[in-house]
C-alpha cells in the first residue's frame, strides 16, 4: 500500500481518537457505517476457537466501546465477590485470654485520708514481699486491699497489672493499666503493662502502640526486648492491610468502570435503535434521508427521527418550519463537548424527543436542572444572526 496513503490514514486515526465527533461528518458517513458492520463482524467471531482474527492486529486494536451494545458477546467480569484474605505469617508465642469476673476496683469518687494511704502503702509491701516469693495469689490480694484504700493511685493499679502479667491472666492486666492511665496518662508502667498483656493475647499492633510509649515516658530492656518480638508483627499486619485495602479499592474501581462502560452501551444501543427506526421511517415514506433528518445531511446527532419539528411557534430562527436552519454550523454542535456528552444520556435524549415530538412538552422540562440546560443550549446553538 501507498506509504502516502498509510500516512494519511495513519493521522485520520489519530484524529478520530482524540475527537470521536469527527465521525459524524456526513461527508464520511460511509466509513462509520464500514467500522459498525466491522464491530458486527469481529463480535461474531466465537474467541473459543483458534480463528486466524484472534490473535491479529486489528482486533487487538478495536476498543471495546465500538462494540454495539447489543450485539456484543457477554464478557464474563471478574468476580465481585468478596475477597478472601490470606492468612499472615506470625511469629511469637500467645496465651489463652482469661475469662474470670473482673477484679475489684477501688471507687475514684471516695475522698483518700492520710491514714488509708498508710495502711495501703502497708498492704503494698506485704503484696511486693509475696511477689518476691512467687506467691502471687496472695499478692494480688494485698494489692486489691491497698487499691480500696487508695484508689487513686496510678501505680497500685498498674502494680497490680504486672502481678497478672505473670499470672498469664492478660485482660485482668489490660483492665488495671487501662485504670492507671485514667489517672495518670503519663503512666510508663501502665503503658508497659498494657503493652506486654496486649502481645500476650496477640494484639501485636496494640502492643507496639503502647510499647513505644512507654520507652518514650520510661525506657528500660524489658520494654525493648518486648518490642523486638513485637514489632515484626505489626509491620506485617499493616502491610497485609494496606494490600488488601488497595484490592478492595480496585475491585470497586473495576465496578464503577464496568458500570460506565454498561450505561455507555446502553445509551449506544438507543442510539442505533432510533437510527434504525429513523431509517426504516424514511423508507416506507419514500423520502431521503436528508428530507427525514430535516434537512439536515446525516440526520442530527442522537438520531431524534424526524429532526426537529416545526411545530414550535415560527420554528427555529432563521430556519423552514420542519428543518433545521440552513445557516447553522454544525461543527459547533459536533464540536461541543457537552451537548455531544448530553445526547448519550438516555434521559436527555427521552425528553429530546418529547420536545421534538411537541414543542409544547417543553415547559414539562424547565423544571429538570439535568435537561434544561441542554434544551436552552441547543436553542441557542439554532438561533439566527444577530
Amino acid at each position: 500500500m501507498d506509504a502516502a496513503k498509510v500516512k494519511e490514514l495513519r493521522l485520520f486515526v489519530e484524529q478520530c481518537k482524540k475527537n470521536p465527533a469527527v465521525l459524524a461528518d456526513p461527508s464520511i458517513a460511509f466509513f462509520r457505517d464500514y467500522l459498525e458492520r466491522l464491530s458486527l463482524l469481529i463480535c461474531s467471531f466465537s474467541f473459543d476457537n483458534q480463528h486466524p482474527l484472534q490473535k491479529g492486529p486489528l482486533v487487538d486494536e478495536i476498543d471495546e466501546d465500538d462494540f454495539d451494545a447489543k450485539d456484543s458477546p457477554q464478557v464474563d467480569h471478574e468476580s465481585d465477590d468478596e475477597i478472601i484474605e490470606s492468612d499472615i505469617e506470625l511469629e511469637g508465642e500467645i496465651v489463652e485470654a482469661d475469662n474470670d469476673p473482673p477484679q475489684k476496683m477501688g471507687d475514684p469518687s471516695v475522698e483518700v485520708t492520710d491514714e488509708n494511704r498508710d495502711v495501703s502503702q502497708e498492704a503494698k509491701g506485704r503484696a511486693m514481699e509475696a511477689i518476691s516469693e512467687g506467691r502471687f495469689e496472695e499478692a494480688i490480694e494485698h494489692l486489691t486491699e491497698a487499691i480500696l484504700l487508695n484508689p487513686t493511685s496510678a501505680i497500685m493499679y498498674a502494680t497490680r497489672a504486672s502481678v497478672y502479667i505473670k499470672m498469664k491472666k492478660p485482660n485482668a492486666a489490660i483492665r488495671d493499666a487501662t485504670a492507671a492511665l485514667e489517672i495518670n496518662p503519663d503512666s510508663a508502667k501502665g503503658y508497659k503493662t498494657r503493652g506486654i498483656a496486649f502481645s500476650m493475647l496477640g494484639k501485636w499492633e496494640e502492643a507496639a502502640k503502647d510499647l513505644h510509649v512507654a520507652s518514650k515516658l520510661d525506657y528500660d530492656e524489658e520494654i525493648s526486648s518486648v518490642l523486638k518480638k513485637v514489632e515484626p508483627n505489626a509491620h506485617k499486619i499493616e502491610e497485609h492491610r494496606r494490600k488488601y485495602d488497595r484490592l478492595r479499592k480496585e475491585q470497586e474501581d473495576k465496578k464503577v468502570e464496568r458500570e460506565r462502560q454498561r450505561r455507555r452501551a446502553e445509551a449506544q444501543a438507543t442510539y442505533e435503535k432510533a437510527k434504525k427506526q429513523e431509517q426504516s421511517s424514511c423508507r416506507s415514506s419514500g423520502c431521503t434521508a436528508d428530507e427525514c433528518a430535516g434537512g439536515m445531511p446525516g440526520g442530527f446527532p442522537g438520531a431524534m427521527p424526524g429532526g426537529f419539528p416545526g411545530a414550535m411557534p415560527g420554528g427555529f430562527p432563521g430556519a423552514v418550519p420542519g428543518s433545521v436552519p440552513g445557516n447553522i454550523d454544525m461543527s459547533k454542535i459536533l464540536n461541543d463537548p457537552e451537548l455531544m456528552a448530553a445526547f448519550s444520556d438516555p434521559e436527555i435524549m427521552a425528553a429530546l424527543q418529547d420536545v421534538m415530538n411537541n414543542p409544547a412538552n417543553f415547559a414539562k422540562h424547565q423544571a429538570n436542572p439535568k435537561v434544561a440546560p441542554v434544551i436552552a443550549k441547543m436553542m441557542g446553538k439554532f438561533a439566527g444572526p444577530k
